[in-house]
């Protein structure tokens, strides 16, 4: 099955079971892949997590059903995923800004949030730049953080702990401990699916021969072929433009899949503020 085909599946299979108490490890069964990545991957395409698209359908769907049928708001509530009026009239106004009966007597406006459909785009004007290389394994030194994919608490921490880092100076540390052949502080993720659990380690890490300074880890990075994106402009907008354009541009058109070993993002040295700076990222690929 494609890259495209899997993730719509995944989709599919939450649309068919939008009334149902569905787990992430479902949904990422569907699209093949480890449930870090496909939450990752669904957050980078759509800019929102698979719980908040969850949550937004059932709203949607709400709204409708209230607009069009005389059910009753606690069964209507409870339909959706509420357990309570209180708790469904909270969600519906934060996302339509009117309460479930303001909707039943046509008050206001609703917000519609339709069923996602992926399509590749053919896009020639601006080239992804980018290489196949094989590695050998190799040590890399430095400080993690164990986060929860839930609700996309990874996409928001993660910033802080690079705003940590460079705070206390870990960031300058890292810096001079660049002593291997993969220069620059690197944004490491990895997957913990055998924790049974939706969680992810991220490194700020370098890649360092000898010993391991004390008060940091140190972690191996397997032996991968690795495709490597050039990465250019200010942080974090071009790395998160490169990321959306790698799945939803490269490898919908390539035969490579993601290998499930750690992603790599490098990080040069110089201003991350700067139109021209120049950063990479790292996929392993099978």
């Amino acid at each position: 099955m494609g890259w495209v085909e899997s993730l719509q599946k995944a989709i599919d299979y939450m649309e068919n079971h939008l009334l149902d108490d569905i787990s992430i490890e479902s949904i990422a069964k569907q699209a093949n892949v480890s449930e870090f990545h496909f939450q990752r991957i669904f957050s980078v395409l759509t800019d929102i997590t698979v719980g908040e698209y969850l949550r937004r359908r059932r709203l949607t769907l709400a709204a409708q059903e209230l607009s069009i049928t005389d059910s009753k708001i606690i069964y209507v509530a409870l339909k959706y995923g509420y357990d309570t009026p209180e708790s469904f009239s909270k969600a519906f106004r934060r996302q339509h800004g009117i309460t479930p009966s303001q909707a039943r007597n046509y008050t206001g406006k609703l917000k519609s949030y339709n069923r996602l459909t992926i399509q590749v785009n053919l896009k020639g004007a601006e080239p992804m730049n980018y290489k196949i290389v094989e590695k050998e394994s190799f040590k890399v030194v430095g400080v993690k953080r164990e986060f929860s994919c839930v609700n996309g608490e990874n996409m928001v921490e993660i910033p802080k702990m690079w705003n940590d880092v460079h705070i206390d100076g870990t960031n300058d540390l890292l810096f001079k401990l660049n002593n291997g052949g993969l220069k620059g502080v690197l944004g490491v993720c990895v997957d913990k699916r055998d924790s049974g659990a939706p969680l992810m380690d991220y490194w700020i890490a370098a890649n360092h021969f000898g010993e391991t300074p004390e008060g940091l880890l140190e972690l191996e990075i397997p032996a991968s072929k690795w495709g490597v994106f050039e990465v250019h402009g200010a942080m974090p907008d071009a790395m998160h433009k490169a990321w959306k354009e790698i799945f939803s541009e490269w490898f919908p058109s390539n035969q490579y899949e993601h290998a499930g070993t750690p992603d790599l993002e490098v990080y040069s040295e110089g201003n991350p503020s700067s139109p021209d700076y120049y950063s990479e990222i790292w996929i392993p690929l099978k």
